[in-house]
């Protein structure tokens, strides 16, 4: 089966819409979708330290142990399931 790749857009009604080329012969296609994403733009560092997150958690005083409360989130966090994740078998 040869490839053609074309460029198109989905309506906000979920139709598909491309433009074939003349020359394509008519028959039975699969269709990939890959959708494109919004690019995404970082942070600077004076933009987060600006931001006021950078310190935010200081005057807690349920934190005794920095290192230990932030290993316990990240433990935490690695447990939850992503909703793009695949069910195991």
């Amino acid at each position: 089966m040869a490839a053609v790749i074309l460029k198109g857009f989905i309506t906000d009604d979920g139709q598909l819409k491309v433009e074939v080329p003349p020359d394509l012969p008519p028959g039975p296609v699969e269709v990939e979708i890959r959708a494109k994403t919004a690019d995404v733009q970082g942070v600077t560092v004076g933009a987060l330290l600006e931001s006021g997150l950078v310190g935010l958690w200081k005057d807690r005083e349920d934190i005794t142990d920095t290192v230990e409360f932030a290993r316990e989130l990240r433990k935490r966090a690695s447990r939850r399931k992503s909703v793009w994740q695949k069910p195991q078998p």
